[in-house]
């Protein structure tokens, strides 16, 4: 299968566009293949930009949680993540001493406490989703408009797998 990586241009020529695909490739199970190597890849190198806190996917993970969904109790967050209850209590307690989230009483559950976002964690979150996005920008302006176009017509289809 031949190499379709985004290289760098290393000149002022246009860059060389990669052939298209075969009909091999276009089958479900080879385009499975190359699409599960190609989102982990980029997955991985997104989550490589990180915040000034630098912290671990699963750490910064909760950050999004809470910023997507508000105040959330420990276990909502442990069941949300696919964690025991007990691991997500450590995550949240590591996280309140870097000042990052905070705890509250439960407003009507006394045995359970509510974790929110401190003004430290909205900024964790937004410089890590701003680093994130100016990395991907910067690669995105590497390639050719038509390539973007498809790229685009792609995050369409990819958004439609995730929600089915």
């Amino acid at each position: 299968m031949p190499d379709l990586a985004v290289r760098p241009a290393t000149s002022a020529a246009a860059p060389i566009a990669p052939p298209p695909p075969t009909a091999k490739q276009c089958r479900p199970a080879e385009l499975a293949a190359e699409l599960r190597i190609g989102i982990f890849r980029s997955a991985r190198r997104l989550r490589a930009e990180r915040g000034s806190a630098d912290l671990p996917d699963h750490q910064y993970s909760v950050l999004g949680w809470l910023n997507m969904n508000g105040p959330l109790t420990p276990g909502a967050l442990a069941e949300m993540q696919h964690v025991q209850p007990p691991s997500m209590t450590r995550t949240v307690n590591t996280l309140v001493e870097l000042g990052l989230v905070q705890k509250a009483e439960h407003p009507t559950d006394g045995r359970q406490v509510v974790v929110s976002l401190t003004e430290a964690g909205v900024r964790e979150v937004k410089e890590t989703v701003r680093r994130r996005d100016e990395w991907l920008t910067g690669r995105l302006a590497r390639l050719t408009p038509g390539e973007r176009a498809t790229l685009a017509a792609a995050a369409r289809l990819m958004r439609g797998i995730a929600a089915s």
